[in-house]
């Protein structure tokens, strides 16, 4: 009884030591412990420093690292603590502080941990500001697309420039056509019979000098005038047609005269169009009888003729020839046109030589008749008529 008394007493002046101990200011665990507000203020310090971090990602590694240092210091402290309890307790009490004391240099460590997340976090914005940077890098990219496709427009408009060398290159063909045109106009573009023949060779007819194209067929000449937008032969036509005719005194001969030399030949309305049906329009497009690039003028192309150099009344006198024609009847022909008086022929016979002159047309009537156009030396009228077109005129023909 008196040992377990002794141990009772001996136990409660060593838990009264203990509660002295306890409020030592250098011991972590004390209710006096003059370190613990200020780790408290330092661990708030840095849930403080967490929304710093965002706006600052420097500072919240820096609070860490004096968390850290700070934390360093309260583990020394309490080292020194329990450095400090050592000497005042026995072995076996100053192992719990030591043991203690570890848990608050464990809990150092956690805000020194947690101090790296926001240096993580701080990362991980350096890692976003590089993505725009990224981003920016494609708009850049996307900028020199633009470039790209300028210079392609650029490399376009060569194509149109290369393109428009080729109509450069097509112009100096038409300058080359037009220098040959220029040639023709002082060298032969004739061939066969007319071979050597320079068009427009002017040659003195009825008192008036007249340009003159050849006939390639058979080497024959031919005057022209030009009457307002026509342009005429200005004798009749001499081509040795088949069923054409000369005239021979009162008769007709196949074979050339003197007559066909002076008046030409004459042709029934079938022969002049050799075989072309009927036209009115104007111009007929009716080759016919006619050299290549003219034609049988239709009704209406005569009808122009007669207006262009006044009208009908008195267009005979304007357009027959100063000569050959019986009784005075010549005209004053004032366009060159040089009407003759060459007759004509039906039933075999050759008449009125001298005394009328007598033009096909490319119009008919019906199928036996056609238009025709008759100038008389008595006459200052041109006369249009239709006749049977078994009979044989002369022709005048049109440039196309």
């Amino acid at each position: 009884m008196r040992k377990y008394l002794v141990f009772v007493a001996v136990s409660v002046f060593l838990l009264s030591c203990a509660d002295d101990a306890r409020d030592n200011p250098n011991d972590e665990h004390g209710t006096k412990y003059s370190q613990k507000s200020s780790s408290e203020g330092s661990s708030s310090s840095v849930e403080a420093d967490y929304p710093s971090s965002s706006s600052d990602v420097e500072e919240p590694s820096s609070s860490s690292e004096e968390v850290y240092s700070s934390s360093e210091e309260a583990s020394s402290s309490s080292e020194a603590g329990s450095s400090s309890s050592e000497e005042s307790l026995t072995s076996s009490s100053s192992v719990e502080p030591s043991s203690s004391s570890a848990e608050p240099s464990s809990s150092s460590v956690a805000p020194s941990s947690n101090s790296v997340v926001p240096s993580s976090s701080s990362a991980e914005p350096s890692s976003s500001s590089v993505a725009p940077s990224s981003s920016s890098a494609e708009p850049s990219s996307s900028s020199a697309g633009p470039s790209s496709s300028s210079e392609a427009e650029s490399s376009s408009s060569v194509a149109p420039s290369s393109s428009s060398a080729e109509p450069s290159s097509s112009s100096s063909e038409p300058s080359s056509s037009s220098e040959a045109e220029s040639s023709s106009s002082s060298s032969s573009s004739y061939g066969g019979l007319c071979e050597g023949f320079v068009e427009g060779t002017p040659r003195e007819h009825y008192g008036q000098s007249k340009p003159q194209f050849c006939d390639e067929r058979d080497g024959k000449k031919y005057v022209y005038v030009e009457i307002d937008e026509q342009t005429w032969m200005a004798e009749n036509l001499n081509f040795a047609a088949s069923n054409s005719k000369c005239g021979n005194n009162n008769s007709l001969s196949d074979s050339n005269t003197t007559s066909c030399d002076t008046y030409g030949r004459l042709y029934n309305w079938a022969t002049a169009m050799n075989g072309s049906a009927g036209s009115d329009a104007n111009p007929s497009k009716v080759q016919g009888v006619c050299p290549a690039g003219w034609h049988i003028p239709s009704d209406v192309e005569w009808s122009v003729l007669e207006t262009a150099v006044g009208d009908s009344s008195t267009a005979g006198t304007k357009l027959k020839a100063a000569s050959r024609w019986n009784s005075s009847g010549n005209g004053t022909d004032n366009y060159g046109f040089s009407a003759l008086p060459g007759g004509y022929a039906e039933s075999g016979g050759f008449i009125y030589v001298g005394n009328s002159g007598y033009w096909w047309s490319a119009s008919e009537y019906d199928r036996n008749y056609a238009y025709r156009r008759r100038m008389g030396y008595d006459d200052s009228n041109v006369f249009r008529n239709r006749y049977d077109k078994s009979v044989l005129y002369s022709v005048r023909c049109v440039q196309d």
